[in-house]
């Protein structure tokens, strides 16, 4: 751990800037964004969103940067809301801010100007699969899963239903987030939340493989494509996103017991 100050070292030809929650790794044409809270299996706190709102803003305006790659450390992508850390005695100073800064992190993620490519490893669930959908592109293993379960406990999916309004039909949400249960790798790649499956030990290595390829393409082509996407949809990111959380039960507690 390195406390909350952020440094940058040289490791090779990689330039890693370390912080608390979230860890950025610069190497040649593209940037990883990795979410560091291995020993709680990489759960979303309020020091994790303000990070991830970081990152994604200062790479969307990186010129050395044309593609990013989006993960969890050691193995596992995200489990979730961290309900661990909102319960704490004393309650952190940002609880109470806690859907200003969740907000603030899909927000950085809608409007970043680079395609974003994901690597699930093992499992993204809840808000942790809100974040796996935001990705451009998803790479998956065969017994990675995705878990959108807050139908299961009477509760909205807001910032999960936005991304996937975003990018799927009806049929598709219908089946992720009405049902709740887990869908894994082969099954995400049929309904097309997922670019690519592969072997579970092989998904980061196929990620930074893609990755690699569209770095190497010609400069401004891909920033171009990402911002047509966008521009077609026709509303910025907090129009958007405000559709799916005004309806959110859960939006004006200050310890949701899951959010996405």
């Amino acid at each position: 751990r390195y406390g909350s100050d952020c440094c940058w070292h040289l490791v090779a030809d990689i330039r890693i800037k370390l912080m608390s929650e979230v860890n950025v790794e610069k190497s040649d044409g593209w940037a990883q964004v990795i979410l560091n809270r291995p020993e709680r299996k990489n759960a979303i706190n309020g020091p994790l969103g303000l990070e991830l709102r970081d990152a994604f803003e200062a790479l969307s305006v990186d010129d050395e940067v044309r593609v990013i790659l989006f993960r969890g450390a050691e193995g596992s992508f995200c489990s979730g809301l961290d309900l661990k850390s909102f319960n704490e005695t004393p309650e952190p100073e940002w609880v109470g801010d806690f859907q200003q800064i969740w907000r603030g992190a899909h927000r950085a993620i809608f409007n970043c100007k680079k395609p974003v490519v994901g690597a699930l490893e093992r499992f993204a669930i809840n808000g942790g699969a809100a974040l796996a959908i935001a990705c451009d592109l998803l790479v998956v293993g065969r017994e990675s899963f995705i878990q959108v379960g807050e139908a299961q406990i009477g509760m909205a999916a807001p910032y999960n239903l936005a991304w996937l309004s975003l990018r799927h039909p009806e049929s598709i949400i219908a089946r992720v987030a009405l049902i709740g249960d887990r869908i894994y790798g082969e099954e995400m790649k049929s309904f097309g939340l997922a670019h690519f499956c592969c072997d579970d030990s092989q998904v980061l290595i196929e990620a930074k493989n893609l990755v690699a390829k569209l770095a190497a393409y010609p400069e401004h082509g891909l920033n171009r494509i990402k911002t047509v996407m966008r521009d077609a949809q026709g509303l910025g990111a907090d129009d958007w996103f405000d559709r799916f959380t005004s309806a959110d039960p859960v939006k004006e507690r200050t310890k949701p017991s899951r959010v996405d």
